[in-house]
């Protein structure tokens, strides 16, 4: 049986998992951007966290999904890097929204979607993406990620919306203010993580009226702006990969039952799914 190494990564977090004889070993590194790190750095990144915890295990097969793929460049150095590394293995090297098609779907026809941090979705035929609704990040779109609901928390606190109850616990919570925030937004790097960090604040209050809207709202805007595009969504089971859909499946599935919808699937992460996918593949 051929030795398998699947890695899930972002920009800040990689999940490696190594599978040789029926046996896993999961494996967490630095986040690998190819728009942040040079090939060098990455070899040097991979030799040192990665290449030393399997020892002399000889990989036949890399299967590698990560951010900044979608660019054929990103691809190309994601490829040689990995060949240099693993010299003996095959090398594939493919975009997150695959990860969770594959993840969610398996060999199955379906539409996936990611809401974490940021938000995308696509029609699945089973083997390939076939239809991808545009993702325009978390400035113009990202719609129902965690990125976007942390961005109407951040609203409701600035205009005042929230009511004497919720605005105790935000401040209790987060002691911050406006100069605070619009610094953080305007002239920090990573916006769109500083964002998805106040959607907990949802999590934490469910119940609420305020809370519940915020949460209906910013997920009804992704099933009209993305999901109600697809003829797919009446024919397949729509599932989901990311913390912000996990924690939130009881919303899917109310908004699934209004637009007359299959829930699927729904996966905190993918790396789960993609063993799956490939000890059966």
């Amino acid at each position: 049986m051929a030795i398998k190494l699947i890695a899930d990564s972002g920009s800040t977090k990689c999940e490696w998992c190594l599978i040789a004889n029926n046996r896993k070993k999961k494996i967490i590194t630095q986040g690998i951007s190819p728009y942040f790190l040079t090939a060098a750095e990455i070899v040097a990144l991979l030799q040192n966290e990665l290449v030393k915890k399997i020892k002399d295990v000889q990989v036949d097969e890399v299967h590698y999904y990560g951010t900044g793929l979608g660019n054929p460049d990103n691809v190309k150095v994601l490829k040689k890097v990995l060949k240099k590394v693993f010299p003996s293995a095959k090398i594939e090297a493919n975009i997150d929204l695959l990860a969770a098609a594959r993840a969610v779907c398996g060999n199955e026809k379906g539409v996936a979607c990611i809401l974490g941090t940021g938000s995308n979705s696509c029609y699945y035929n089973g083997k390939k993406i076939i239809k991808n609704s545009p993702g325009l990040g978390y400035v113009l779109g990202d719609e129902g990620s965690g990125a976007y609901l942390g961005r109407k928390v951040i609203q409701h606190f600035l205009y005042n919306t929230f009511d004497e109850e919720l605005l105790l616990r935000f401040n209790e919570q987060f002691k911050t203010n406006a100069n605070d925030i619009l610094e953080h937004v305007y002239k920090r790097p990573q916006p769109n993580r500083y964002l998805a960090s106040f959607a907990v604040f949802l999590a934490e209050n469910r119940g609420h009226y305020m809370i519940e809207n915020i949460i209906e709202d910013g997920l009804n805007d992704f099933f009209f702006t993305h999901l109600y595009k697809y003829r797919e969504s009446w024919l397949y089971p729509i599932s989901f990969v990311g913390s912000v859909a996990y924690g939130l499946q009881d919303v899917l599935q109310d908004l699934c039952n209004t637009y007359e919808l299959e829930l699927g699937k729904v996966l905190k992460q993918p790396m789960d799914g993609l063993i799956a996918y490939h000890t059966t593949a």
